[in-house]
């Protein structure tokens, strides 16, 4: 893994984590060269990156449900609706 790869825009969360968490499995068990350790570093931190934005999205999401007057979600509104 000389070159990182980059993140599919189409990568959902759930695979980016996965990926994400063999890495770390990975470079804790100190069994991984330090060029590959570099490699694998930086390929988590584009994943973490990854994940953080799909998080970002999912909250903005969230925060735009709309609430009826008897308190349940009446419906969502786009997050980029105004």
């Amino acid at each position: 893994m000389s070159e990182t790869a980059a993140i599919s825009a189409d990568l959902s969360f759930e695979e980016a984590l996965k990926e994400l968490e063999v890495i770390v499995r990975q470079l804790e068990s100190g069994d991984v060269p330090l060029d590959a350790s570099i490699s694998l570093y930086e390929r988590g931190d584009q994943l973490r990156s990854h994940c953080q934005k799909r998080l970002d999205v999912a909250q903005a999401r969230i925060e735009k449900i709309r609430v009826g007057s008897d308190g349940q979600a009446a419906g969502t509104v786009p997050f980029d609706a105004d």
